[in-house]
């Protein structure tokens, strides 16, 4: 099939996850519960996880139970120094200006740290449209809502007719439902939960032909 828009992932996606941003960033989001509210060491992990697994990310779970401002934890979060762990990436842009399909940022961060790790690889000219967990709000990936919200707001209304992909195999299940096209970035490892697996989005023209 030859598909219209590509909805590809930010963080562990555009990057490899070996460069180790999104471990600092998840440190960061622990530090935040931590710090900003007063959170023991030992509790958070759990929390996280019963937060990621209930409300699909930590942030939302921090707002139902705590009323966190959304914008000072998505600051606080995001305040790493991206270059510490990404650097351009001009084979990537180059891979990418060659796929012909419409490409969109869909990603559970917000818009200033998507163009931030997006300028710095080289790639922000590749992409057509962010669409970030400010415009999702009060979704995110994986709830179903989210990726609807998502083909909404990009002007497509059918699914099948596009590609997502995904390090997370959570989120990639329920793109699969929704009828997208599944690719698993980080990963070969056949699973019947995505269509397609490649080791990093160097390789998409595999699955998404020029």
């Amino acid at each position: 099939m030859q598909y219209t828009t590509l909805f590809i992932d930010l963080d562990d996606t555009v990057y490899p996850a070996q460069c180790g941003l999104w471990d600092v960033i998840k440190n960061r989001i622990s530090l935040y519960m931590h710090d900003r509210l007063n959170l023991d060491w030992e509790v958070i992990p759990s929390l996280r996880s019963y937060y990621f697994k209930n409300f699909g990310t930590t942030m939302r779970g921090l707002m139902s139970d705590y009323s966190i401002d959304r914008n000072d934890y998505l600051q606080f979060v995001h305040d790493v120094p991206l270059t510490d762990f990404i650097s351009r990436d001009d084979d990537l842009r180059r891979i990418l200006e060659c796929i012909p399909q419409r490409k969109v940022i869909f990603t559970n961060a917000d818009t200033l740290h998507a163009e931030r790790v997006m300028n710095i690889l080289g790639i922000t000219a590749c992409f057509d449209q962010i669409i970030d967990i400010n415009a999702l709000f009060p979704d995110c990936k994986p709830l179903p809502a989210a990726y609807q919200k998502a083909l909404e707001l990009s002007g497509e209304t059918d699914a099948h007719r596009c590609a997502f992909l995904d390090d997370s195999v959570t989120n990639l299940a329920v793109a699969k439902q929704a009828g997208f096209y599944t690719i698993r970035v980080g990963s070969v490892e056949p699973s019947d939960q995505y269509d397609a697996g490649i080791l990093n989005l160097h390789e998409i023209a595999k699955v998404i032909p020029c």
